[in-house]
């Protein structure tokens, strides 16, 4: 694997802390534009299986992979399971104008093209089941409200509360959620198992309601091969009452803002936005922050201001990453999108920092030798002058746990693991390095991390560094040394 060609992307590489998940599409496939979505900043690319076959999802995971390591980058890929979405069927004529006061039926029994201003198919049968009169049901990204006023066998009669151009295959949302649709379907199970021969390195479950849909797709992904890290996605409004649960049973959140501010309403959303993010901090768990977080940069070459306050808010929140979806699968700017974020969170860490770093407080019992450690390293970086922290890695938990706290000190996670270089690529201000190591010679082991160090002009000769090892190398889970540094040039 080739070296990062320049020293100003180095340099943008240890300047920026948040991680950039840009999804994979049709603006990527076209010739040079993965290259340069990688080189603008793109640490995660994420493998939309709502969308394409497994031919496309194979086709783009390759060129990917082939891409990351032309650049020289360490560039973990995330699949994005489809799970139950909740749909309407489709209209005549593709869509249709639904007028406030008129009454409106979804009706799984028609036809899938028969859709009309007075009633359309839909694909959940079970529908008539989960709502009541009175209950709303919100079409769309939120620009169509129902109410319902009866149901007949599997019917669902309603009246129009605000009316719109509605689209073929629109989703379906309940106010406050509720819906019994399970997690899984049988497309994803499908696609758990492509998503393992593709060695995915991070699989996300859609509309997790439980723990036990977690769980779920862990024992589906290892039946296949895989030990990838599950990603659940708060999108249900009854999993904030699960969140703990839910939570401690995956290895990474994701906000996912969409369906969730339908369910729970926009006045609320910003604030539950931070609750998970504080949430799955207390856990130790990776965060995204994700769903229209640039949109208008689908057709515009420039985010729109309240955009960059968006950003710029999940970044102060705590937010390992931040994603792009339309912006970079179908845009017409996926590399500026990458750009503009990367931009963006540049600027709001600056604050972050001067607000959180040098006062971070260290609260609650540790479970792990190595966890105390890595508590120990960020508070002493965090206290003293050191310009790097590496950690000689396994599995990547140490420096995993050191991303956990608040620091403008990169964490360099020294690791011969390909499979762990990627995974890490996701937390926060942490960065891969190459390693072998399991030298036996402590002096010899110290001059080759500076020379490695100085070599990619990370450090000079003469800075002081703190390193984490285990005194049997080459052990995942057996980090229990901390030692402070000079740099030998």
């Amino acid at each position: 694997m080739t070296r990062i060609a320049s020293q100003e992307e180095r340099s943008k590489m240890l300047t920026r802390r948040t991680k950039i998940v840009a999804t994979l599409g049709p603006a990527t496939d076209a010739p040079g534009v993965l290259e340069e979505v990688i080189r603008a900043g793109a640490d995660v690319l994420r493998v939309n299986f709502s969308h394409g076959g497994p031919a496309d999802h194979r086709r783009r995971v390759e060129l990917a992979r082939q891409t990351a390591s032309r650049v020289g980058k360490h560039v973990a890929l995330l699949g994005d399971l489809q799970g139950p979405k909740i749909r309407i069927e489709r209209f005549a004529g593709g869509h249709t104008l639904l007028t406030e006061g008129a009454t409106f039926t979804l009706d799984p029994g028609l036809d899938t093209h028969d859709g009309t201003d007075r009633s359309v198919g839909m694909t959940y049968t079970e529908l008539a089941n989960d709502v009541a009169p009175g209950d709303e049901l919100i079409l769309g990204d939120g620009q169509i409200e129902l109410v319902v006023t009866a149901t007949r066998g599997s019917k669902v009669e309603c009246r129009v509360l605000v009316g719109g151009e509605l689209g073929d295959q629109k989703g379906i949302n309940r106010r406050g959620g509720g819906l019994s649709a399970k997690a899984l379907t049988d497309k994803d199970r499908e696609d758990v198992r492509l998503a393992a021969s593709l060695d995915i390195d991070y699989l996300a479950v859609s509309f997790v309601r439980q723990a036990a849909d977690i769980d779920e797709a862990r024992g589906l992904l290892s039946a296949a091969g895989s030990d990838a890290r599950i990603v659940a996605k708060i999108e249900r409004s009854e999993a904030i009452p699960r969140l703990d649960e839910i939570v401690q049973a995956s290895d990474a959140v994701m906000v996912a803002r969409g369906d969730l501010g339908i369910e729970v309403g926009y006045a609320e959303l910003t604030g539950l936005q931070k609750h998970i993010l504080q949430v799955a901090r207390k856990h130790d768990r990776v965060t995204i922050t994700a769903t229209q977080m640039m949109e208008s940069m689908i057709q515009n070459p420039v985010p729109t201001r309240a955009e960059v306050s968006d950003v710029a808010n999940a970044v102060l929140d705590g937010s390992d990453a931040v994603m792009l979806s339309g912006e970079s699968a179908v845009g017409k700017y996926p590399v500026r999108a990458v750009e503009a974020m990367a931009e963006v969170i540049v600027g709001a860490e600056k604050y972050q920092i001067a607000r959180n770093a040098r006062g971070e407080r260290f609260e609650g019992r540790v479970s792990e030798f190595a966890q105390a450690i890595a508590h120990a390293v960020m508070y002493t970086a965090n206290h003293m002058t050191v310009e790097a922290i590496v950690a000689l890695t396994e599995s990547g938990a140490t420096p995993l746990w050191m991303s956990r706290i608040r620091s403008d000190i990169p964490i360099f996670a020294f690791t011969r693991n390909e499979r762990t270089r990627r995974r890490v690529a996701l937390y926060r201000g942490v960065y891969p390095i190459p390693f072998d190591i399991t030298h036996t010679d402590p002096a010899e082991l110290y001059k080759a991390i500076s020379r490695e160090l100085i070599d990619r002009q990370f450090v000079q000769s003469g800075d002081e560094i703190i390193l984490t090892l285990g005194e049997l190398s080459g052990v995942s889970g057996g980090t229990n040394t901390m030692k402070l540094l000079e740099v030998s040039g």
